[in-house]
């Protein structure tokens, strides 16, 4: 049976309230009774014991476990007690008789009975703990809805807006703006190259400030899962929650004259977004581009922050050519080291270090980005987000209907694998979401439907599998 199904399972209880103790004493009353036949009329008794001795007591639709036993207990006492006869007359002469023996065995039966049942209505009785829950999933919903937990509420209706500032030239109010015109904008483009699936958007505030927008593609023709969300949220956070969103976290805590263990003001207007496609020649994407502010009374400390990076299961050199060399020509506008210098930056992040290799072939990645004008900042990111779709698709479009053996399905499999032992364990978005209370559906929709770890698992070498694996331990230039 799919496990699915399996929602509930009722564990059968031993006994049940107090209608154990009841039909306890009806066995007690019982015994009583058969000592008294046995004694007065043996054949009639006899009969009635064996009919009683074949059935099962039964207590609000549950087999009293100590009826066969006591039955078995009894009819090997009475069988070895009484004289084997070669006829049923033999046997009806002797018992009629009521010799000395026939009475003693009876009163002991008796005895028994009347034991047991003293025993089974004085003990404790234990109310079944009723069906316990030994399989859910991630769709399922048992008591309101699992998609909403502690800390944040789904919403019927996406607002127009979901900061608090009044002025739409703010960089807040534009960076949102930004934001979710890129979030549609790659929606339909995804939509379009997939043909099947259709993006399912879930709008969700949040209890200590702000809310967000996530949409999430399943089941597509192209893509196994496609997610993309804006989180706008506000509030004040524990100072390790900063230690993991920045690693210049000393250094802002500092300027803001926060004292050890003050929560820290913030506001963050993020963008993330990854695609995990069905065909292993097809590459994920990731994407991340968001504005984080944090202050203390009138010192406030900005940055930007973000990138786009590519995680292939088979490499294709002039995908890596297309890919790299249109954030290149990106960066080399706004600072000529902008590239190298973010492409360095992607591939150590990007690093599994309990593997020693990287999580994909990387692209651009930065950090604390405040070093000129947020006006010039802002622009550069809103560029990098707008190149995602010519950067990206035409790859998809070329390797889609790719033919694959279940062997290259595997190793597609086993990359997916890697992804997420870098999200669980080193992502700063995951672990600060986490921190923060963000919204775990949200947080965790980074992670693939489907991924496979092998024990000390290889590629064979000079395989197409090692030819990658290579670059994974190895970051290259690819423009």
């Amino acid at each position: 049976m799919d496990p699915r199904h399996l929602a509930t399972v009722p564990l059968l209880p031993v006994h049940q309230d107090s209608n154990f103790g009841k039909s306890a004493a009806v066995v007690f009353g019982v015994a009583i009774g058969l000592s008294v036949l046995l004694l007065s009329a043996p054949a009639s008794a006899t009969n009635l014991l064996n009919s009683v001795a074949t059935s099962r007591p039964v207590a609000n639709g549950v087999h009293l476990r100590s009826a066969p036993a006591q039955r078995m207990a009894l009819s090997s006492t009475v069988s070895q007690s009484l004289p084997r006869a070669s006829s049923a007359a033999t046997e009806t002469t002797l018992v009629s008789q009521g010799s000395p023996l026939t009475s003693v065995m009876a009163f002991m039966a008796g005895c028994t009975f009347a034991v047991a049942g003293l025993f089974m209505q004085l003990r404790p009785q234990v109310k079944s703990p009723g069906p316990v829950a030994m399989f859910t999933t991630s769709a399922s919903k048992i008591e309101g809805d699992a998609a909403a937990p502690a800390g944040t509420k789904d919403l019927h209706v996406v607002p127009p807006v979901i900061g608090q500032d009044k002025d739409p030239n703010s960089i807040r109010r534009r960076m949102e703006a930004m934001l979710r015109a890129g979030q549609q904008s790659i929606c339909e483009a995804i939509e379009k190259c997939d043909g099947k699936g259709k993006f399912r958007t879930d709008a969700w505030m949040r209890e200590d400030g702000g809310g967000g927008i996530t949409k999430v593609l399943a089941d597509g023709a192209v893509w196994e899962k496609a997610g993309i969300a804006l989180s706008v949220v506000w509030g004040a956070m524990p100072q390790p929650a900063l230690h993991a969103a920045t690693e210049r976290a000393p250094e802002y805590l500092k300027k803001l004259e926060l004292k050890p263990g003050e929560r820290v003001p913030f506001f963050v207007c993020g963008l993330s977004c990854v695609m995990h496609p069905r065909d292993p020649f097809c590459p994920t994407m990731h994407f991340n581009y968001r504005l984080f502010q944090v202050h203390n009374g009138d010192k406030e400390v900005w940055w930007f922050a973000g990138g786009t990076d590519i995680t292939p299961s088979y490499l294709d050199e002039e995908d890596m050519k297309h890919f790299h060399g249109t954030y290149k020509k990106i960066c080399d506008k706004y600072d000529p080291y902008f590239y190298e210098e973010f492409k360095k930056w992607a591939d150590e992040y990007f690093l599994i270090k309990h593997r020693g290799e990287t999580r994909g072939l990387g692209g651009i990645f930065f950090d604390d980005l405040n070093d000129r004008d947020q006006e010039t900042l802002f622009k550069f990111c809103g560029e990098c987000l707008n190149a995602v779709v010519p950067a990206y698709v035409p790859i998809i479009e070329k390797h889609k209907n790719d033919s694959f053996t279940p062997e290259q399905k595997r190793w597609q499999l086993v990359r997916r694998g890697r992804y997420t032992e870098f999200n669980l364990v080193y992502d700063r978005g995951t672990i600060f979401g986490l921190k923060a209370g963000g919204r775990i559906e949200s947080i965790l929709m980074t992670l693939p439907e489907n991924a496979c770890w092998e024990y000390n698992s290889h590629p064979v070498p000079g395989s197409e599998e090692d030819k990658i694996m290579q670059a994974f331990k190895k970051p290259r230039s690819w423009v």
